[in-house]
């Protein structure tokens, strides 16, 4: 199981697997690695890496002051460090699309590219409230059959999505115990945050901005709440060059295997 060393004497876990041209997976804000089994499948020659971000997945938990995306940038340009990659194309998915821009505004010469999977340099607030409900807390069911058959009607704007995804959802992210399911991660990141809900929302544009130059691709979910269609329509007047995709019947945030995202993430590493 591959791990590397922080700076600050975290152990992280990461995946990497296949060969060919790197792409750095960055997941959502509790999620981790296994976010992006669903699209491996369809990647030919690439190798697809993937972080755990601290706290979560099979990575250390840390002080939760440092669970923020300055720090959690930090650590995946000393992930690069470690795997001796100059540059990489970042796919972020939520959470680790903010990374992504973050690094775009910080460290610029190591991208050569960003696919952000639903998120924006503004977030809805109706979704971002939604994540600080339920973000640090174990689900309220015994069995990993319980939450799948609840999934669907907690999982806002997703349409068709078939049981055995759900389930497959469910045994990702929740861990049984003799007492009911638990969150695989570090219920201190509801601590995190709360203390960054209570600042002022930072104006992200500059982030998205300073992407000029490289190769842009965005993917919303049609049914998102955390991305606006008006967020994603200024995103595009600022760069028409941007690769668009929106999926039906997803919410937050698409799994990356539908045909729509498959052919955005095709098009925008055809730029690469």
């Amino acid at each position: 199981m591959p791990d590397f060393t922080t700076s600050d004497g975290l152990r992280l876990h990461y995946e990497d697997r296949g060969t060919g041209r790197p792409l750095l997976c960055l997941s959502g804000l509790t999620r981790n690695s296994s976010d992006f089994d669903y699209l491996a499948p369809h990647l030919d020659d690439t190798r697809l890496i993937a972080l755990d971000y601290r706290g979560r997945g099979a990575s250390d938990w840390a002080d939760p002051a440092t669970y923020t995306v300055p720090v959690e940038a930090r650590d995946t340009l000393e992930l690069l460090d470690h795997l001796g990659l100059a540059s990489v194309s970042v796919l972020g998915t939520s959470r680790g699309g903010l990374i992504a821009m973050f690094l775009a505004a910080t460290a610029k010469e190591r991208l050569t590219g960003i696919c952000l999977n639903d998120i924006g340099p503004e977030i809805d607030p109706a979704g971002l409230a939604v994540i600080a409900d339920y973000v640090g807390r174990d689900p309220a069911h015994a069995t990993h059959a319980e939450a799948t058959a609840a999934r669907a009607a907690l999982m806002a704007g997703f349409e068709g999505v078939p049981e055995s995804r759900w389930r497959e959802e469910v045994e990702k992210h929740y861990v049984a115990g003799e007492t009911g399911l638990a969150i695989n991660y570090d219920p201190g990141l509801r601590e995190a945050v709360a203390s960054g809900g209570a600042e002022p929302a930072p104006d992200l544009w500059p982030w998205f901005d300073a992407a000029d130059g490289l190769p842009l691709a965005c993917i919303r979910g049609v049914g998102s709440d955390l991305l606006s269609s008006a967020t994603l329509a200024e995103m595009r007047r600022r760069r028409p060059d941007m690769v668009v995709a929106e999926v039906p019947g997803r919410g937050h945030v698409p799994f990356l295997d539908e045909a729509e995202a498959l052919a955005a993430i095709s098009d925008w590493r055809a730029l690469l």
